[in-house]
């Protein structure tokens, strides 16, 4: 069973999903939503500590190495909450695929931490830069699947007209 999605008519496309794996992925978006808000929270409790209460050494190069960790950790969350704001949309009927799919809703990629810097920070940190990288790492993957079903089925839907022409020829033809 398929349905068109309203908002794409009014965009002039029809956009065919299948109900039971659009509810699936939209679950699967809201619980990674509240995971990365978790995770958010989490990091904004640790980074706005004093460095003695993240338990940071004296070291200046390691405070500089947690100050940076502590950037790219935030841009990971802002760019996984941003995404996932943004098929939470999708899925509530507030953006059609044609937006969604626009390259500044894409999921935007972050540098990756150097394992080397990281092990140098606290343990707490080090759990931070871990789970939100592993966090944007499902999300990309996810992102790619979404695309990859969501492309799928659009180049269904498109050869669906020609199909149903041939197979009708093909009756008219039979019957004869």
């Amino acid at each position: 069973m398929s349905f068109i999605c309203a908002d794409a008519r009014h965009f002039g496309m029809t956009d065919v999903m299948k109900p039971a794996d659009d509810l699936f992925t939209a679950r699967l978006v809201e619980s990674l939503y509240v995971e990365a808000m978790v995770l958010a929270d989490e990091a904004r409790s640790y980074f706005e500590r004093d460095a003695g209460d993240q338990g940071l050494p004296d070291d200046q190069s390691v405070q500089i190495d947690m100050s940076c960790e502590s950037l790219r950790v935030t841009t990971r969350l802002m760019h996984s909450i941003a995404w996932l704001l943004n098929q939470k949309a999708y899925f509530a009927g507030e953006l059609s695929l044609h937006q969604l799919r626009g390259r500044s809703r894409a999921l935007g990629s972050v540098t990756a931490s150097n394992p080397q810097v990281v092990a140098r920070l606290p343990l707490e940190a080090q759990l931070l830069v871990h789970d939100t990288q592993h966090l944007l790492d499902r999300l990309v993957r996810l992102e790619r699947s979404i695309d990859a079903s969501r492309l799928g089925l659009a180049e269904e839907t498109a050869m669906r007209p020609a199909v149903l022409h041939l197979q009708s020829r093909l009756a008219a033809e039979l019957t004869l």
